[in-house]
């Protein structure tokens, strides 16, 4: 839904949905164009239009202060995968870890990725790439990896497996990230999914 929102629609539904948590009732349409710098006619339309929508609710008969937003209508800061991002920490010498008004959002980072899915990652042969026994790998259903990719393949034998791809002179080298396990190779490998990131829970 909020693709389809300008982002005046968007900055009236924050300024609704603030004012009534900060007030207990809901601003009028001049004080949503006061805030907003626009007219109170251009701040109806608008109104009018979320109210088509389904995203912002109006009371009978045009009541004063009566609009809120829609419960099912959800702002993007209000995902659960949307987080504060506090600030920087080194993994060297100390830096001061400050308060940042930034936020990760996992849905913006894996979004390039439209087709994606998660596997759960048993063993530890990707261990110097950060993938660790336990550790969730959002891949990307891509057939066509670059040399030094990690990616899901599935081997002739049918069983399936988390490596480097590196296509060689009439083969495949599956590299493992651990010098513990030995390369596969193999001639053909149906590539199931390149690995565009890793979630840990600690």
């Amino acid at each position: 839904m909020e693709e389809t929102l300008t982002p005046k629609q968007m900055a009236i539904i924050r300024y609704i949905r603030e004012f009534r948590r900060r007030e207990g009732y809901s601003p009028t349409m001049q004080q949503i164009g006061d805030h907003l710098g626009c007219t109170k006619v251009t701040v109806f339309e608008h109104v009018n239009a979320l109210v088509e929508k389904g995203v912002i609710e109006r009371g009978p008969k045009h009541k004063a202060r009566s609009l809120r937003v829609s419960e099912k209508f959800t702002l993007p800061e209000d995902r659960p995968t949307r987080m504060p991002l506090a600030g920087r920490i080194a993994a060297g010498e100390p830096i001061e870890a400050v308060e940042d008004t930034e936020h990760l959002d996992l849905e913006e980072m894996f979004e390039a990725a439209r087709d994606t899915f998660v596997l759960q990652v048993t063993g530890n042969s990707m261990i110097d790439e950060q993938i660790r026994d336990g550790d969730f790998v959002i891949c990307e259903r891509r057939g066509t990896p670059r040399n030094g990719e990690t990616v899901v393949a599935l081997l002739e034998d049918g069983e399936a497996t988390l490596k480097k791809f590196y296509r060689e002179a009439g083969r495949i080298r599956l590299q493992p990230a651990n010098p513990d396990f030995k390369p596969i190779y193999t001639k053909d490998a149906d590539i199931q999914g390149v690995v565009v990131g890793v979630v840990r829970r600690v």
